[in-house]
């Protein structure tokens, strides 16, 4: 809805769960907490008191963390806004050829991955955003959503898997995960179009042959590559003084390397039919959507209420109150061992 022409300001809630389930969830907080409290006053009668605060501090940041899952936020002003119809898939390869430093000089290759992605958000805001990664195996790390600051957070998050882990990996290895997610939007939603981003670096690593990818329910999209023909390096992302992982295959081992495929990634975008990109890190996103089917999508610019979001003003209030819980559990097992008692000299 667009801005009105005066200036107002509100409390307005986008709650991430229904609002039932957090009423719901706070009153029954709120009646344990008071339950709680009653019957630990009750036990002083008898036999020394227990604290009721550490209850009552639980019990309130708990509370806290329901309010905060309302996303409260204060509405005023204006913003400048875009919104597209679609719903936009994300599918991007986390195996360990991803962590290699041949991106844009000697980034990892995920880096520009998260980049490009959330770019490519920003460009189609207002659209409906869903990640998928894969490496031995395919997970959906977020489910279809407007919400642009979740799928942020997933994706700074987003790591290449350990090499002490990948048992080689294929670069259609999230084709079934897809199909799946695309039927059950179309069925849900017909008419709504559907882009898949599909971000990697093409190297297949699996014994099994590479599953084709279904494009029946794909409307436009691209295929990005990252890596060059020289290759990188790899270190373990788990570890920031990890060395570079070794190759050992030979008699006389050295630091491996991982090369793209372009071959691979020209062959899954001629799978989905969409185009194929290679991303260096000195062309902007945009050259890309460009291509993208553009057909497919109609993003429309405005200008639009502005929000503040205060959902972490109670986050941070819970975090506080609930700090010292783990400080008075340590302090109680301190004095369960007791202090350390000195042997007697013989």
């Amino acid at each position: 809805m667009a801005a009105g022409p005066m200036n107002t300001s509100a409390l307005t809630f986008a709650p991430i769960l229904p609002w039932p389930v957090l009423v719901v969830a706070c009153l029954a907080v709120v009646a344990f907490t008071g339950w709680e409290i009653a019957r630990r006053d009750r036990t002083g009668r008898t036999a020394p008191r227990r604290p009721v605060r550490p209850a009552a501090l639980r019990g309130a940041a708990v509370v806290l963390l329901l309010l905060a899952a309302l996303r409260p936020g204060w509405t005023g002003g204006e913003a400048q806004t875009a919104t597209a119809d679609v719903d936009v898939y994300f599918v991007v390869d986390t195996s360990t050829s991803m962590a290699a430093e041949d991106y844009n000089g000697t980034d990892t290759r995920l880096t520009g991955v998260k980049q490009d992605v959330m770019a490519i958000a920003k460009e189609l805001a207002g659209a409906k955003f869903s990640l998928i990664t894969f490496d031995s195996k395919a997970t959906v790390r977020m489910p279809l959503s407007q919400d642009a600051t979740a799928l942020q957070t997933a994706m700074t998050t987003l790591q290449p898997q350990n090499a002490r882990y990948a048992r080689g990996s294929t670069v259609t290895g999230a084709a079934q995960l897809l199909k799946e997610r695309l039927a059950s939007a179309k069925e849900q939603h017909p008419g709504r179009p559907a882009l898949v981003f599909y971000a990697g670096d093409g190297e297949n690593t699996s014994t099994e042959r590479p599953a084709p990818l279904d494009a029946a329910n794909v409307a436009g999209g691209a295929v990005l590559g990252y890596g060059t023909p020289q290759g990188g390096r790899m270190k373990d992302s788990s570890d920031a003084d990890a060395r570079y992982l070794r190759d050992k295959a030979s008699g006389n081992p050295q630091d491996a390397m991982s090369r793209i495929d372009e071959g691979q990634l020209r062959g899954i975008a001629d799978q989905l039919h969409i185009p194929y990109a290679h991303r260096t890190g000195n062309e902007p996103i945009s050259d890309t959507l460009g291509k993208a089917q553009p057909g497919a999508f109609a993003p429309t610019n405005g200008v639009g209420p502005g929000r503040t979001e205060l959902y972490w003003l109670l986050a941070l209030a819970a975090f506080l109150l609930a700090l010292p819980e783990p400080l008075r559990h340590l302090t109680a097992l301190q004095d369960v061992r007791g202090p350390r008692r000195k042997e007697p000299r013989p």
